[in-house]
């Protein structure tokens, strides 16, 4: 039996060390064999001890079918092997198992967390996924700046300052921040922006900013506003309301109402954030909310997020691979991928028991670094919110199924009007952009019965073909995704073939993919082109171009055209921003950047010493080494980059 190396997992938080152990046994049979599967399982297990830890599961190719965490390894990996007391389910999953890896760990807490990061990183086939490509925005109230910067914040939480969140869109964002402006007077701009300035913007004419940039505010003054902000954030909006109105009092009685109307408009806005709220988390303080629901075998999670007794937003989820799983089991799962990027409150209040919440909850404690309570709430305020959240999760799972509904019958309506055997699951859809052939860019992306799955999207850099031929562009394009799709994946079983091409373009298009597919062997792989038709301002008009010449049009008033020009549209925009992208960097680019070992520190040192990169060009060798940060080695590199032979 031969081994096969596999690759390291991510180290889970707030764990000091896990040890991996490569137990990969491969079977040479690529078909579902169920006891090709027990016979890998059987073999990794011999090689565990009762430790702590996470398994994979692998097929014959190596992608990851299962995550799970144990206990005791030994014990759990070996349950696989009593096939007869699997689910259904299960059995499958050991059918096509043909190898394992397994990660030790410190405790049961730390697999948990490791669980969850895998999961996400490798979306196995039969675990429970939270489908959710999008980020959750924070507020962040920098730390490096004397006069600190509100802004809105997605990703890695490195900057230094305060982070207040999550909330559950963008939108929900930006309408806290513009009230926070108005309330605490707080900067939003950039510091290059702040540092530039010689008079007040437009925001301080608004009276949404208080110009400590001009001096406006001074350093103290500006201190004060930040520590009403980040109480009023960490939930002393009571207090934060007091003061304000203290302070109208005092400058109404002092006779300054032009001081007075300010802190009046600041109270306003006050007002307008806690009247916001959807619901009413009073008293709640910091605690994140979820429920389930279940109908026609699909399940739906509502979650709320509360921070200092204010609700910052809600959010459906729809977990996938949920078929033959216990509710309570989904909903840990989803609460531990959906932790494993955002900061979990002290409080997680849920509508169902959970089987494993004490050890969820010390999984937690170890990423938030406190206390993490999770509980069922029986009466009051608490029982009262998870009940809303309850009546929501049904609510956003009934729309979900009319809309899987109405999907469903678009996609039927798709397969009769494209002349497919059956409604497609994977579409493709592909564009290019370029300005006058310069900066060219191929785009591709992808749509389900689910919507668009962004992270299959794609962008290609037209390397060979001529910048001002479209067709060749896309000749090119679909030759490279193609002869890919060829080498990785020849017997299309890893579901990343289209069912689908949709080109936007009309003939002409339609014929370079139609000939570089067949150039390539594939003939089975149905082709549409989308074009506008003749009067191209006029929407509602486009025309679909088959393969063997045949056009086809729809009503103007159709569901399925709407749906059609929106994936057009889509890939449009992704290809545009692709373009856009690649001209921006191109713009920003410095002929420094072609010289070997040149960072960016010794070119701002070397741009800040000449002036122009033309200058440097024109320096010579001695000039070179008496620029800051440049030693006698690297000035010789950047002369003989410059004077090749001399």
């Amino acid at each position: 039996m031969a081994r096969t190396p596999a690759g390291s997992p991510p180290h889970p938080k707030g764990a000091e060390r896990f040890h991996e152990e490569r137990a990969t046994y491969v079977v040479k049979s690529a078909q579902p064999d169920l006891e090709a599967g027990v016979k890998a399982i059987r073999e990794t297990v011999k090689t565990l001890k009762p430790h702590p830890g996470v398994y994979r599961m692998c097929d014959a190719r190596g992608d990851v079918l299962y995550v799970g965490k144990a206990r005791a390894l030994k014990n759990r990996v070996a349950n696989y092997t009593q096939v007869e007391r699997l689910p259904l389910r299960l059995q499958r999953m050991v059918a096509q198992t043909r190898s394992m890896e397994i990660v030790t760990t410190n405790s049961e807490a730390e697999a948990l967390l490791l669980e969850a990061q895998l999961i996400k990183r490798y979306r196995p086939a039969f675990n429970v996924l939270l489908r959710d490509d999008k980020s959750f925005p924070f507020i962040l109230l920098r730390a490096d700046n004397d006069f600190p910067r509100i802004m809105k914040h997605r990703g890695a939480r490195k900057a230094k300052g305060n982070y207040y969140g999550p909330f559950a869109s963008a939108g929900s964002v930006n309408t806290t921040i513009n009230a926070l402006q108005k309330l605490f007077l707080l900067r939003s701009c950039s510091d290059s922006y702040f540092e530039r300035r010689d008079r007040p913007c437009l925001l301080y004419q608004i009276k949404r900013c208080s110009a400590p940039c001009v001096g406006r505010i001074d350093k103290d003054g500006y201190a004060e506003l930040v520590r009403q902000a980040k109480d009023f954030l960490g939930g002393k909006s009571t207090s934060v309301q007091q003061e304000i109105e203290a302070q109208m009092r005092e400058a109404s009685e002092a006779l300054d109402f032009e001081s007075a109307a300010m802190l009046r408009d600041r109270l306003r806005a006050a007002t307008f954030i806690q009247g916001s709220q959807a619901i009413n988390a009073s008293g709640v303080g910091d605690a994140d909310i979820f429920a389930l629901a279940t109908k026609g075998g699909q399940i739906g999670i509502q979650a709320f997020f509360v921070r200092g007794g204010q609700n910052w937003g809600h959010r459906a989820f729809f977990p996938t691979h949920t078929e033959g799983v216990e509710p309570e089991a989904v909903l840990s799962g989803v609460l531990a991928q959906f932790y494993e990027e955002v900061p979990p409150p002290r409080l997680v209040l849920v509508d169902r028991e959970l089987p494993d919440a004490a050890l969820l909850s010390e999984a937690l404690a170890e990423i938030g670094g406190h206390k993490v309570e999770i509980s069922v709430p029986q009466r009051g305020d608490r029982r009262r919110l998870v009940e809303q959240a309850r009546r929501n999760a049904a609510e956003a799972l009934d729309r979900r199924l009319a809309e899987s509904g109405t999907k469903a019958k678009i996609m039927r309506e798709l397969a009769e009007f494209l002349e497919l055997s059956e409604p497609p699951q994977r579409i493709e859809i592909y564009d290019n952009s370029h300005i006058q052939g310069t900066k060219a860019v191929g785009a591709m992306v992808v749509a389900g019965p689910e919507g668009f799955v962004k992270n299959q999207y794609r962008k290609f850099n037209i390397k060979t073909a001529q910048t001002n031929d479209d067709f060749g562009m896309m000749r090119e394009v679909m030759t490279r995704r193609f002869s890919r799709a060829l080498e990785e994946d020849p017997d299309r079983e890893g579901g990343m073939w289209p069912d689908l091409v949709l080109i936007d373009g009309g003939k002409g298009q339609m014929s370079s993919v139609r000939d570089t597919l067949e150039e390539l062997g594939i003939e089975d792989v149905p082709l549409i082109g989308i074009a506008k038709g003749p009067h191209h301002g006029r929407e509602g008009r486009e025309v679909f171009h088959f393969p063997d010449g045949r056009e086809k049009t729809l009503p103007v008033n159709s569901p399925l055209l709407f749906y059609l020009q929106t994936l057009r549209d889509e890939v449009h925009r992704f290809a545009i921003g692709a373009h856009r992208a690649k001209r921006s960097r191109a713009i920003s680019a410095s002929p420094l950047d072609e010289i070997p070992g040149i960072g960016p520190a010794r070119k701002r040192a070397l741009l800040l010493h000449f002036g122009t990169a033309g200058k440097v060009r024109a320096a010579s060798l001695d000039d070179l080494q008496r620029a800051p940060g440049v030693s006698k080695a690297v000035a010789q590199t950047i002369y003989d980059f410059y004077h090749p032979g001399g």
